[in-house]
C-alpha cells in the first residue's frame, strides 16, 4: 500500500479548483436565458460528443464496469453496439424535428402534436425521475470515495456518515460554482476535460497494472479460452438473460433512443450544436466513443482478474481495492480525480438541463413568464439552477443510511419511465393525435412497467422497449375511439 501522500491531495485539490475556474472562464458573460441553457454562441460537435459521453458516464460506470469483466466476461460491451445503432436512429429519424423552428426543449416537440398539457407532464416527468436518479448517483459517488479513504486510513476518527455527507457537498459545491454561473457553456467544455480526466484515469490504471502480471500475452490467451473475453452471448433466453446477444443488441439501441432522443439531459447538448449536420455528428460519435470507453474499462477489468483472480468480493470493490493497494503516489490522486470527473459532469448536467425545462417548460406558459423581460429570465435561470442544485444534493443527503432497495429503486426509475417518453415522441413524429391518447398512452407505460420492473423477469434491457410498445398500443387504441370528427390538440373536436 503506497498511501495517500501531499501529491495525491495536491492533484485532487488542484483539480477540483482548476475545473471550477475552467468552467467560469469558458462559461463567460449570457445575455438571456436562451443562451444561458442553450448557448447562442454555438459549439463544436466533437465538444459536444465529449460532453454527451461525460454526462452518461457517473461515478458508478467508472467502478462497475471494470468488476464486470473481473467478475464475468465483455458481454456489456454488446449493450455500447445497440446503444450506437440506436443514436444513428435516431439522427435521422427525431433530431431533424429539433432542428425545425425555435425549439427551447425536447419536451416543446410534443406541444406541437399534443398541447402544452402534455409537454409540462413530460417535463414534470422528467424532472421528478433525474432528481431520484442523479441524487442517488451523487451520493453513489460518495461510497468508493470513503471505501478509498479508508483504505488509505485517513479521517479515521469520523464516522462513514459524515464522511458521506462532506464527499456529496464537496462535489456539488464545486459543480454549482461553475454550472450557476456559466451556464451550459461552462457545463459542455467542462465535461470534455472531465472526461478526458476520466479516461487518463483508466489508462493510469492499465499502465499500473500491466507490469504487474508476468506472462501477460500467454494469461491473456488463457482468459480468452476460458471464456473470459467473450463478447457475444447466446447462453439464457432472450426475454430474460440481459446480455443474450440479441437482447443486448436490441435493447441497447432502444435504451439509447430514449435516454440520447427524449431526455432533455442529452438533447440540451445537440440543442448546443450550429446545425442538423453538426448534431448528427456529435450524436454518433458519442456512440462510437461510448464503445471505445467500455472496453477501456472492461479491459482494466479483465487485467484486474488475471492480477487477483478470484476473491470474495462484490464486482464494485475491486477497483476501489487495487486503487488503494497498488496505485503509486500521485497516480492514486490521478484516478480519484478522474472518479470526481465522473461524478461532476453528471450532476452539472442534471442541474442544467432540470433548470432548462423548469424555465422553458413550467414557467414561460404562465401570465408571469410570457410577461418577464429577458434581464428578468436571466436572473430567473440562475435562482432556479442554484435552487435545484440545493434540492439534487438534498436528495442525495436523503440517501444516507437508507436500505439498498431504496438505492436500487431510485437507481432503475428511469427504466418506468423511458419507454413511455420514446412512445410518445415516436407518436409525436408520426402526426397529430389527441391529448387525451397520448396521455392515456403515456401513464400506461409508466404504470405497467411499475409491475414488469418489479413483477416479472424480463431482462432489464428489455424494459424500455417494453414500455414503448405498451404506450404505443394504448394511445393508437384509445385515439381509434374518438367521434369521426376527431379530437384537436387541446382536447376539442376536429380533423
Amino acid at each position: 500500500m503506497s498511501g495517500f501522500s501531499a501529491l495525491d491531495w495536491a492533484v485532487v485539490v488542484l483539480y477540483m479548483g482548476g475545473i471550477a475556474a475552467f468552467g467560469l472562464i469558458k462559461g463567460g458573460r449570457q445575455a438571456s436565458a436562451k443562451d444561458y441553457f442553450l448557448s447562442e454562441k454555438k459549439i463544436g460537435w466533437w465538444a459536444v460528443t465529449a460532453s454527451i459521453v461525460a454526462t452518461e458516464t457517473s461515478a458508478l460506470t467508472f467502478i462497475s464496469v471494470p468488476g464486470m469483466a473481473w467478475k464475468g466476461a465483455w458481454g456489456f460491451l454488446e449493450l455500447s453496439i445497440g446503444y450506437l445503432l440506436g443514436r444513428i436512429v435516431i439522427a435521422w429519424v427525431l433530431l431533424p424535428r429539433y432542428f425545425e423552428g425555435e425549439l427551447t426543449t425536447s419536451y416543446a416537440l410534443l406541444e406541437r402534436s399534443f398541447g402544452p398539457g402534455v409537454r409540462r407532464l413530460a417535463s414534470g416527468t422528467f424532472i421528478l425521475t433525474r432528481i431520484f436518479a442523479d441524487g442517488v448517483r451523487l451520493y453513489a459517488t460518495a461510497i468508493p470515495l470513503v471505501v478509498i479513504f479508508r483504505g488509505y486510513n485517513l479521517f479515521s476518527g469520523v464516522g462513514d456518515p459524515t464522511l458521506y455527507v462532506g464527499a456529496i457537498l464537496l462535489t456539488a459545491a464545486v459543480t454549482v460554482i461553475y454550472v450557476q454561473a456559466g451556464g451550459v457553456r461552462a457545463v459542455i467544455w467542462t465535461d470534455v476535460i472531465q472526461l478526458g480526466v476520466y479516461v487518463v484515469g483508466g489508462f493510469v490504471a492499465l499502465a499500473v497494472l500491466v507490469p504487474k502480471i508476468p506472462e501477460l500475452g500467454a494469461r491473456l490467451a488463457a482468459a480468452a479460452a476460458a471464456g473470459k473475453l467473450t463478447v457475444f452471448q447466446t447462453d439464457g433466453a432472450f426475454l430474460t438473460s440481459p446480455y443474450h446477444v440479441l437482447t443486448a443488441i436490441l435493447g441497447g439501441a432502444v435504451l439509447s433512443m430514449a435516454s440520447h432522443g427524449t431526455d432533455y439531459i442529452i438533447v440540451q447538448r445537440l440543442f448546443a450544436t450550429e446545425s442538423l449536420r453538426d448534431g448528427r455528428r456529435a450524436l454518433v460519435a458519442s456512440g462510437v466513443a461510448v464503445i471505445l470507453q467500455f472496453t477501456l474499462f472492461l479491459s482494466v477489468g479483465t487485467l484486474l482478474f488475471l492480477y487477483y483472480g478470484d476473491l470474495p468480493l462484490k464486482g464494485d470493490a475491486v477497483f476501489p481495492k487495487f486503487i488503494v493497494e497498488q496505485v503509486p503516489s500521485g497516480l492514486s490522486g490521478l484516478i480519484i480525480a478522474g472518479l470526481l470527473a465522473a461524478a461532476m459532469s453528471t450532476v452539472s448536467g442534471s442541474i442544467s438541463s432540470i433548470s432548462s425545462s423548469t424555465v422553458f417548460d413550467l414557467w414561460a406558459s404562465t401570465p408571469r413568464g410570457r410577461l418577464a423581460s429577458e434581464d428578468e429570465k436571466l436572473q430567473l435561470s440562475r435562482r432556479v439552477s442554484f435552487g435545484w442544485a440545493i434540492l439534487l444534493t438534498g436528495a442525495a443527503l436523503v440517501f444516507i443510511g437508507t436500505g439498498q432497495a431504496v438505492v436500487e429503486l431510485a437507481l432503475s426509475i428511469a427504466s418506468f419511465t423511458y419507454g413511455s417518453f420514446l412512445g410518445l415522441f415516436l407518436l409525436a413524429v408520426r402526426g397529430r393525435m389527441s391529448r387525451q391518447a397520448a396521455t392515456a398512452g403515456f401513464l400506461a407505460g409508466v404504470g405497467v412497467m411499475v409491475f414488469v420492473v418489479f413483477g416479472t423477469k424480463l431482462a432489464w434491457p428489455l424494459y424500455t422497449l417494453a414500455g414503448s410498445l405498451v404506450t404505443l398500443f394504448v394511445a393508437l387504441a384509445v385515439d381509434g375511439l374518438r367521434p369521426a370528427g376527431g379530437i384537436d390538440r387541446d382536447g376539442r373536436a376536429g380533423t
